[in-house]
């Protein structure tokens, strides 16, 4: 049993010595070209630290379409109507847009979506000045209460911070919270660089009311008639 297992080393060994000399003049090459060999590893590694220092770096890369969103609202319609009056229309009309590779619309109570999709590469502002132009142009056929305006220059990705007014004193209601965010904080953090919007969610929004009163018909005939007389 000893013949065969020689037999079995025999062909190990012949079969690894193709390998093992070609890992043998890499070395050889090696020693006797030491500067070329210094010289490619120093250039390699210089390009390796150029290109981390350069490399821009997110904690969670941004990888959605270029788009653009578009909403309208439209007070106490439904959404059938939202859909046959805002959204076909303007859908229809942002096929049209240069570069445009997708247009995706969505109808909801009394507010439409629609999304703009263009191809990879394309500018971000160049692509809202384009859907801003025909969107003027597809003004004149939406109702005159649907008010069309232009998402933020951001994506969902962007979404970085998440705060809430909370008093636990109890002296301040919801209302005064609400007027406190979208009279102070709102504002505040709009200043800070690289901000595209600040989104205000939940409270009660404070609303005027103006209520006017018709003066009866004799007052007016009496401060008339009391103009006259100084005249």
């Amino acid at each position: 049993m000893a013949r065969p297992t020689r037999t079995a080393m025999g062909c190990t060994a012949r079969h690894s010595a193709p390998s093992e000399r070609v890992i043998a003049r890499l070395i050889r090459w090696s020693i006797d070209n030491r500067l070329l060999v210094l010289l490619t590893t120093v250039l390699f590694t210089a390009w390796g630290v150029v290109s981390l220092v350069r490399t821009p770096l997110d904690a969670i890369p941004d990888l959605s379409d270029v788009q653009v969103t578009i909403r309208t609202t439209f007070p106490g319609q439904a959404p059938q109507i939202v859909e046959h009056q805002v959204t076909h229309p303007l859908a229809t009309t942002m096929l049209s847009v240069p570069g445009a590779r997708a247009v995706r619309g969505y109808s909801m109570f009394g507010d439409s979506f629609v999304y703009v999709l263009f191809d990879d590469g394309t500018d971000l502002y160049w692509a809202r000045s384009r859907v801003l132009e025909y969107l003027n142009q597809a003004q004149s056929r939406l109702p005159a209460q649907a008010k069309a305006s232009l998402g933020p220059d951001a994506t969902g990705v962007g979404w970085i911070y998440e705060y809430a007014l909370v008093d636990r004193t109890g002296r301040v209601d919801l209302s005064q919270l609400r007027a406190l965010q979208d009279w102070f904080f709102k504002y505040e953090l709009k200043t800070v660089p690289n901000v595209a919007e600040v989104a205000s969610v939940g409270g009660m929004v404070t609303a005027l009311v103006l209520s006017m009163f018709v003066l009866p018909a004799a007052c007016l005939i009496v401060r008339r008639m009391s103009h006259t007389s100084d005249m």
